[in-house]
């Protein structure tokens, strides 16, 4: 049977915060079909996979930098797996850059047509059709996207699209991002001194695309007629102190479960096109009302509204300022979230089934023939 070997830009285990850096750790621990991972070295290992680590050197830059060859370092090593013999299922993380020298070292082998070059992307939009553009799409075997409205944006935009597509969303641990009692909510409310607070929270990194400075200027004139609420912002560094505001810094990972069972409502004011949106469902699954920006894969994510409040046009103050005054108003309803929706047992069975179906094209020479 094939063998499925996953090239990763990041050592895995990951230990920084990450979406697919996570996603993998779980499903690497669990029932998984990954065979080997060529990775920079990380600090502790997998039990069960074979590794082939990349290192990078002076000599192997400069050696890079003369011959004009990119990811050299990461062709040295996963030469260092491959059988000529065997086919491979080979699947990229979001490095487009990584497919036309990953073809070109293939070919060099002679075993382009053994391969199976699965491609999963985690933003949204189709990347911007340059002159390279085609080739990555006609290069890779399969693509795997976060929402089906990616897909539908991909066939709009793109005329010459892989053989195969699949459609993988995020995945969470919802054993710790889960609903808790009331009286456990009060009780987190309390350690912070907000007991008699409706909660806000904002959790992202601080870049400007996230919203963070348009959520401020949101909360500067909400907090004008409320006294009784307090915004909770995890992930960027410590700003000037600001009325109805709490700048909680960075937060391990780990820790953030409570932030979200401890608030009531979570707002997501993103200003680009994301892919997914990993910390809406966190914040679904642990009782949350989500307000959000109906931009690119988060209106799928909400199922067009039933999960929770779509802001059409998230670059008005005003929109923002309604819905959550609506919410202060009790014009809202928390919504019934199955506990497997979005689940990391789903994504793990997903994945699984992806490989699977990779495995009987490759088997039965289907492609590249």
């Amino acid at each position: 049977m094939p063998k499925v070997v996953l090239i990763s830009q990041m050592p895995l285990p990951y230990s920084k915060i990450g979406s697919w850096t996570t996603l993998y750790k779980n499903y690497l621990k669990k029932d998984h079909k990954i065979d080997y991972i060529v990775c920079p070295k990380p600090e502790e290992l997998f039990d069960g996979i074979k590794y082939s680590f990349v290192n990078f050197t002076f000599i192997s830059k400069l050696r890079s930098k003369l011959l004009k060859r990119k990811n050299l370092e990461y062709f040295q090593a996963l030469d260092k797996l491959i059988n000529p013999d065997e086919k491979y299922i080979i699947q990229i993380i979001d490095n487009y850059g990584m497919i036309k020298p990953l073809e070109k070292y293939l070919s060099s082998k002679g075993i382009l047509n053994k391969c199976y070059i699965q491609f999963f992307y985690h933003g949204y939009p189709p990347y911007v059709q340059q002159a390279s553009g085609l080739d990555f799409y006609e290069i890779i075997d399969e693509m795997i996207l976060l929402t089906n409205d990616s897909y539908a944006l991909h066939k709009k935009e793109i005329n010459v699209l892989p053989n195969y597509f699949s459609i993988l969303p995020n995945g969470i641990d919802t054993e710790k991002f889960k609903k808790i009692a009331d009286f456990e909510k009060i009780k987190l409310k309390k350690q912070l001194n907000l007991d008699d607070k409706k909660v806000f929270l904002w959790c992202s990194n601080d870049r400007p695309k996230k919203g963070l400075n348009l959520i401020l200027d949101v909360w500067k004139n909400v907090y004008t007629r409320y006294d009784n609420i307090v915004l909770l912002v995890i992930g960027c560094d410590p700003r000037e102190e600001m009325d109805g505001v709490l700048f909680l810094g960075k937060i391990p990972n780990d820790n953030l479960p409570k932030y979200y069972q401890l608030s009531d409502c979570y707002l997501f004011p993103t200003l680009c096109q994301e892919g997914f949106g990993l910390s809406l469902i966190e914040a679904l699954h642990c009782g949350n009302y989500c307000i959000a920006s109906a931009l690119g894969g988060v209106p799928e994510v909400l199922q067009y509204g039933k999960l929770g409040k779509l802001i059409e046009n998230p670059h008005f103050v005003s929109e923002w300022e309604k819905a959550i005054n609506d919410f202060l108003e009790d014009k809202y309803e928390i919504p019934e979230v199955p506990e497997a929706l979005y689940s990391k047992e789903k994504w793990n069975e997903g994945m699984n089934q992806i490989i699977e179906k990779a495995k009987f094209r490759l088997a039965n020479s289907t492609i590249k023939l």
